[in-house]
């Protein structure tokens, strides 16, 4: 019996399965278990022996099942096995069928290939042998005959080319003479060839001249003209003569395209003239018919004449010195044509609507810049594109100064506008309003969010318009030629820090006016006005605008060569310090001449008691309570040195200078030079026309350290009697019980008074001062 009791037929188509599919049978004895169903040493009475010994009846009866179950499977795999390795034989098979039949043709074929090999082989034999002692007479009678069909083509070619004229056959006229003119110019010693080269010349000359005819009617076609051109080379014709005349009819064309674009908006009939309003109103269908007329026309003269006179066969001897001769000529042509074009196009630009025609603007530019880039792929060494570039350059700039002109002139109407509402509301106290001016007239502040706002928001709306010309989708926007300088040159420089130093100047030139009738000078709330916003410009303003063009116009190296924020910063803090200063000037001013005046119209000497303060005293202090106030809505407070109570500030006054006092007594004038020197010595220095702060207790201090200096000049010119003194006295007094609250230091205003006095004092003839407590009294009644 077999090993493992496998039959031998079994175990032979098992080997061949295992050879089949290179299942190897080298593998260790210890890997063997006889009991593995899968293994290819399986055993079954081993398999079945340790089953009954390891399960129960009911495993067994489950295993069974199990089995079977697999077997069924096994079963339905191993058909279908079958079944389709079936199907691949009988196909197969019938693959196989075929294949015999058709090689069975093919050798018949193959046979009587061969039979008709040795057919063809025995009659070429059978001819070779026949021809073979005339071979060479065949040869000589061949070359014969082709002779004598030339000669019969030159004999006959003054016919042929009076054919070809009369058909309007001109190319095949110039071939035919093209083919025979060397031999006629090689054997024109000969009588016969004479004749023939004579009269094919008189046919030529009449051709050369219908040809030139047909190249000078301006009713022919691109294509026509080509061909006369082409023909006439062909003839040798001057290519210098035939390129004038190409490119002078060529050029007849885009003349009138050239005259159609310039006559729009010009009148006309009345069809006429609604067509051409209707394409000077749209910039696009202007550019549409620019770009289809003008520029395709010039795109089609070059492609036509690089085919005639540069593009010529490199072999033709001719070829460098036509194109020596002919492209010159045409990139003056091209150069001189578009010069015409561009001053068509930046008129018609100019004409653009201002408002809302930048996108209309930039589709139209940008249709034709790529129109002409095309072009310049035909001849780029004409440099068409750097002509674009300029045509594109010089429309922004056009468009730049526009902005920068409206920006300007609406920065113009913000400042009327403020005039006009400082007039009508009374802000100015000067003459004979301020005596009525109430503080709460008009607030300024206001007017100046009013002004800074209107001036961010109108550039804000300047730098969106300009947005449109470094759009991603218009060519010309993404070349460094012309996206560097427009946002570094046109947009940062020529927009943005020029507008900003026409601020700042215009402010500046307020503190040069001069008065006069035809330009009267600024008002001082004006000054105080400008002073403020280019105060504001220098805290916010500036470094806002210029980041906002920065990040709307990028570019390399943006900030290369440009302003810097700091320059534009630091002047306009300069400009505001100077028009803060001049308001102040002005202002003291002011006050100063009523001072002044009120001091010079009064006879001192022969002045009553005084019973009042002087009006002009208290014109005084509701001038500075109005400035006060003025000042107070642009400013902030600012520092001031403590105050000293009411109660301290009365006993001052009633503790008179020592200096003062002594008068009583008559003292001799060193003695009085004497004090006053001494009292100066001990105070402080009092600087008046230095700079103010930006703070409303420096500019009102400011305004009144001008006007108790002029009440002290004015003093020191005048001789006072008893009671000019004592007026004096009073109106000083006066003027210190109000002023103090404005100043940032009282002792300020203490100093002043007392040298007012004191020189009054000096000048004085009967120096017999009042009581403090009178003065009280008086000052309290006003």
């Amino acid at each position: 019996m077999a090993e493992g009791g496998e039959d031998p037929p079994k175990r032979k188509k098992r080997n061949l399965l295992k050879l089949y599919y290179g299942v190897s049978e080298n593998q260790s004895t210890a890997n063997i278990n006889p009991t593995d169903i899968n293994s290819p040493h399986f055993q079954s009475s081993a398999f079945m022996e340790e089953l009954l010994k390891g399960s129960s009846l009911a495993e067994l009866m489950d295993k069974e099942d199990e089995m079977h179950q697999q077997i069924k499977v096994l079963d339905r795999d191993m058909q279908t096995l079958v079944y389709d390795n079936y199907n691949k034989f009988i196909s197969a098979t019938e693959m196989i069928r075929k294949m015999k039949s058709d090689f069975k043709k093919m050798e018949d074929e193959m046979d009587r290939l061969s039979s008709n090999m040795q057919q063809i082989q025995v009659v070429s034999d059978t001819i070779n042998k026949s021809l073979d002692g005339q071979r060479q007479e065949l040869g000589k009678l061949a070359g014969v005959h082709s002779l004598l069909k030339k000669l019969q083509f030159l004999f006959e070619l003054p016919s042929r080319l009076k054919k070809c004229m009369t058909m309007n056959a001109e190319g095949q006229a110039v071939r035919y003479y093209a083919k025979a003119r060397h031999v006629l110019k090689e054997y024109e010693h000969m009588p016969s060839f004479q004749i023939i080269q004579r009269d094919c010349i008189q046919i030529v000359d009449e051709l050369c001249e219908k040809l030139r005819g047909r190249l000078r009617n301006t009713s022919s076609q691109p294509q026509q003209l080509a061909e006369c051109v082409e023909l006439l080379l062909q003839l040798n014709e001057p290519p210098a003569e035939l390129c004038n005349e190409y490119i002078q009819q060529a050029s007849y064309g885009i003349q009138q395209d050239l005259l159609k674009l310039s006559s729009l908006g010009e009148t006309g009939s009345s069809e006429e003239e609604e067509e051409r309003v209707r394409l000077a109103s749209d910039v696009l269908e202007f550019a549409d018919l620019g770009c289809n007329g003008v520029l395709s026309n010039v795109a089609l003269l070059i492609a036509n004449f690089t085919d005639l006179f540069l593009s010529r066969p490199s072999n033709d001897p001719s070829t460098k010195a036509i194109r020596d001769v002919a492209q010159p000529k045409l990139i003056a042509f091209i150069k001189d044509t578009l010069k015409q074009f561009f001053i068509i196009v930046k008129k018609r630009f100019e004409m653009e609507v201002p408002e809302g025609s930048d996108q209309f603007l930039v589709k139209a530019l940008d249709r034709f810049h790529r129109k002409l880039l095309s072009v310049h792929k035909l001849i780029p060494v004409a440099k068409i594109d750097e002509l674009a570039a300029e045509m594109v350059s010089s429309t922004t700039v056009l468009r730049v100064k526009f902005f920068s002109a409206r920006l300007r002139d609406q920065f113009a109407g913000y400042l009327a506008d403020a005039r006009q509402s400082i007039a009508t509301q009374s802000m100015v106290p000067s003459g004979a309003q301020a005596s009525s001016a109430s503080p709460t007239t008009a607030p300024l502040t206001a007017l100046f969010q009013e002004i800074s706002s209107k001036i961010t928001e109108e550039f804000k709306a300047t730098i969106n318009s300009l947005k449109v010309y470094v759009s991603s989708d218009v060519v010309f926007a993404t070349q460094p030629r012309f996206r560097v300088p427009f946002c570094r040159q046109q947009i940062r420089q020529g927009l943005v820090v020029k507008h900003l130093y026409h601020i700042l100047d215009t402010a500046a030139d307020m503190c040069k006016v001069t008065t006069s009738r035809s330009s009267p000078p600024p008002p001082p709330v004006l000054l105080l006005l400008l002073s403020r916003l280019c105060l504001e410009m220098k805290e916010s303003i500036i470094a806002y605008l210029v980041s906002l063009s920065d990040e709307a116009f990028p570019a390399n190296e943006h900030s290369a060569g440009g302003t810097p924020i700091a320059d534009l910063c630091s002047h306009a803090g300069t400009t505001s310090q100077e028009l803060i200063d001049h308001f102040v000037s002005v202002q003291g001013l002011a006050i100063s001449q009523m001072i002044r005046k009120s001091v010079e119209t009064r006879d001192w000497l022969t002045t009553l008691e005084p019973r009042n303060v002087r009006p002009v005293m208290k014109r005084v202090v509701e001038d500075v309570s109005i400035l006060d106030h003025h000042v107070g809505q642009l400013f902030e407070e600012g520092p001031r040195k403590e105050h000293s109570s009411e109660d301290s500030r009365a006993s001052r006054r009633r503790n008179i200078p020592t200096g003062t006092r002594a008068w009583n007594y008559a003292p001799n004038a060193f003695d009085t030079n004497l004090m006053s020197n001494i009292q100066k010595l001990f105070s402080e220095r009092i600087e008046i026309f230095g700079s103010v702060e930006f703070n409303k207790v420096s500019v009102v201090t400011g305004v009144i350290k001008i006007a108790l200096k002029t009440f002290l000049e004015c003093v020191r010119l005048r001789t006072f009697g008893k009671y000019g003194l004592q007026q004096v006295q009073v109106d000083t007094h006066y003027l210190q019980i109000y002023l103090w609250r404005f100043v940032s230091d009282e002792n300020l205003v203490k100093i002043l008074v007392d040298e007012i006095v004191s020189s009054t004092v000096q000048r004085c003839t009967d120096a017999v001062v009042m009581e403090p407590s009178v003065i009280d009294v008086i000052c309290s009644q006003n």
